[in-house]
């Protein structure tokens, strides 16, 4: 785990390292236990690794868990393009099949949800399930952006602030991509990150092409909403998610505010349950991972999830 190659970010644990091919793109996934698959999405910025925790918890419960590098992070391919919502959640719905399975219960964080809601709207057959993570709905996301700006438009003021080219690439990485530990650190409650989160974090975005297309994602989500692509996108997605959903968000979250998020349940015609994480940030997952942990598998097992 020398440099900054991409093969840092196998790091060794009860799982199994894997590249998998889909669409023409190459993912590197970790993947641990058998049983229904459950399928893990990172967000920014991060890499597979958010999800350490889920790959010790899941499989003992008894589920196939598989976190995913997304397009661009990590160990995965790192193309000019296809950083948009739609061509990352067909990413995700090739990594299912290429899995071996029809359909998988897909969970995802930050940016993985929004693709996770994404995939939800444009591949329902893939989804069983569906558990966001400090995501709203993208189309809540906007709503709340736009109507609070002193509130969610200045929480999310990183990504304007990612528009211009060139230049937040070289902030991100630079001081051995100090602004990344610092975002984990302010967006999470005291006590969190660990130093080897924060350690891995910092190195896997300095990855040759990791933070370029990091941000990348953040460009097309401003930048689109005015052009073709990006109407067509808030159109489809009006279209009620017809799966089970659970959403869960740290209350002392300050990088999309607990408020944004609420309110996203209108978009979902199946059975919904919202659950507040006391005491976490934007990384309830990995800042409390016993009470995410407990709130996850209760809802996977409940045959009727309706709150």
């Amino acid at each position: 785990m020398s440099g900054h190659d991409a093969s840092l970010v196998e790091v060794d644990g009860p799982w199994t390292h894997r590249q998998i091919s889909a669409g023409g793109t190459r993912f590197h996934v970790a993947e641990a236990g058998e049983g229904p698959l459950v399928l893990l999405l990172h967000g920014f910025p991060e890499f597979w690794w958010s999800w350490h925790n889920q790959l010790v918890s899941l499989p003992a419960a008894g589920y196939r868990a598989a976190a995913v590098d997304l397009r661009g992070y990590g160990g995965s391919d790192k193309p000019p393009r296809g950083y948009d919502l739609i061509s990352l959640a067909g990413d995700a719905a090739g990594l299912v099949r290429a899995l071996g399975e029809a359909n998988a219960v897909v969970a995802g964080h930050d940016w993985g949800g929004l693709l996770a809601w994404t995939m939800a709207v444009y591949h329902p057959k893939v989804v069983q399930r569906l558990a966001v993570v400090s995501a709203p709905h993208p189309l809540r996301l906007r709503q709340a952006v736009a109507g609070d700006p002193r509130g969610q438009g200045w929480a999310a003021r990183h990504t304007f602030g990612f528009q211009v080219p060139v230049w937040p690439e070289r902030r991100l990485v630079r001081d051995d991509a100090a602004l990344a530990g610092k975002l984990l650190h302010d967006w999470s409650a005291p006590g969190w990150p660990d130093e080897r989160t924060e350690r891995l974090v910092r190195r896997a975005v300095q990855i040759p092409g990791a933070a370029h297309s990091a941000l990348e994602y953040h460009r097309w989500l401003i930048r689109s909403q005015a052009r073709p692509d990006g109407i067509r996108y808030a159109h489809r997605m009006r279209a009620p998610i017809r799966v089970p959903t659970l959403q869960l968000h740290g209350a002392l979250d300050t990088c999309t505010l607990p408020g944004s998020a609420q309110g996203s349940g209108r978009y979902v015609s199946a059975p919904y349950r919202w659950k507040l994480i006391e005491g976490a940030g934007h990384f309830p997952h990995q800042e409390r991972p016993d009470v995410f942990d407990a709130q996850l598998l209760g809802w996977l097992t409940d045959p009727e999830p309706e709150r």
